[in-house]
């Protein structure tokens, strides 16, 4: 490894944090978050300062920081017209692979025990930084689009297999290839709803019984919580000695631990079926659509898939934005899963035809 270009690579992506949580914190107007990302944006400038130290030790140069106008114009855009938690959310998506240099770099260079320390505390600052992403994009919202595009993705690739499959059989009407797709897009879409809604019913169910239990032994045998929580802490491999006392010092305070075994039930089962079945559907329409303007099924089939494709492209963004992974590699990830989809269920259509010889 080379310690010193690594070392200026986290530098400058330091330093690049740092000037645009502080662009970020003074175009917004909400106060919380304002000062929120002020206070980011001096942890991101004490982390640069921690690797400016860390070069100019060893002798070398920091590196000037790229003045890429045109690249800071375009963030600076869409700084303006997107929602700040959104924009950093798309940003941050790299903070996985950040994590894993940082800690490979903790483990294999050659570091004194005050740069050790430093950059421990550099990763724990960045992890929190991403918790408070995470609530603030709870907050915005961001987990329902994450929820309809997931839906979305699955209604995509299903039904782009099944019009692909079906372009082979009826290669002449592609409205029947349409029409079929719609029809098993509905379908399926029930099905995800109504599986979606049983589901969480069926939760919601069991974690009220669960707790209607819970709470009735509370109330007759309240020292009964204590015991429940050693074993609790003992599942988790906590050694006896410690659990010994953090339970003796819960009684002596007389701390009332019932809501430890509560769980919480706030998902609704009838809003959960509709989401999952209309993000479903909303997949379903990419596929489908050019069957109904084109006069062959083989003319519209590349549309189909160009089309859903394009869309895949943009939901594979979204999922890599909300799981912290290259955007890059979830695209062609995806694409590679949907097109073999497709190109297997093309062929089976053509051996379908062939042997039952469907000519529509």
């Amino acid at each position: 490894m080379d310690i010193i270009q690594k070392a200026r690579e986290f530098y400058l992506s330091e330093i690049s944090d740092y000037n645009f949580y502080s662009y970020l914190a003074n175009i917004t107007k909400d106060k919380n978050l304002k000062e929120n990302l002020t206070k980011i944006a001096k942890a991101e400038e004490k982390h640069s300062n921690f690797w400016k130290h860390f070069i100019t030790s060893r002798g070398y140069q920091v590196p000037e920081v790229p003045e890429d106008y045109s690249e800071k114009r375009f963030w600076q855009f869409l700084a303006k017209v997107i929602n700040p938690i959104m924009l950093i959310s798309i940003l941050e998506q790299g903070e996985s692979k950040a994590f894993k240099d940082y800690y490979t770099f903790l483990k294999e260079a050659d570091l004194t025990e005050y740069e050790k320390t430093s950059l421990k505390y550099i990763i724990v600052d960045e992890m929190e930084h991403e918790v408070f992403f995470a609530k603030e994009a709870e907050k915005f919202g961001l987990s329902n689009v994450r929820d309809l595009i997931l839906g979305m993705n699955d209604g995509l690739v299903e039904i782009l297999g099944t019009v692909a499959g079906l372009s082979a059989v009826y290669p002449n009407n592609p409205f029947l290839v349409g029409l079929s797709g719609c029809v098993v897009g509905v379908a399926g879409a029930l099905s995800m709803g109504v599986g979606a809604y049983i589901s969480v019913r069926s939760q919601r169910q069991i974690n009220e019984a669960f707790n209607e239990k819970t709470q009735i032994i509370m109330d007759v045998f309240p020292e009964k919580s204590y015991d429940l929580f050693k074993e609790k802490l003992k599942e988790n491999q906590i050694p006896d000695k410690v659990i010994d006392e953090i339970t003796e010092k819960l009684k002596k305070e007389k701390v009332n631990l019932s809501n430890i075994f509560i769980k919480e039930i706030d998902e609704d089962e009838l809003k959960s079926g509709v989401f999952t079945g209309f993000s479903y559907l909303l997949g379903v329409l990419f596929p489908v659509l050019p069957f109904f303007f084109a006069n062959s099924s083989y003319v519209a089939l590349p549309f189909s898939v160009l089309l859903a494709f394009s869309v895949l492209g943009l939901v594979a963004s979204f999922v890599a934005i909300f799981s912290g992974i290259s955007i890059k590699k979830k695209v062609l990830e995806m694409v590679v899963a949907a097109s073999f989809a497709a190109t297997v269920s093309f062929t089976f259509g053509k051996i379908v035809q062939y042997f039952f010889g469907v000519e529509v």
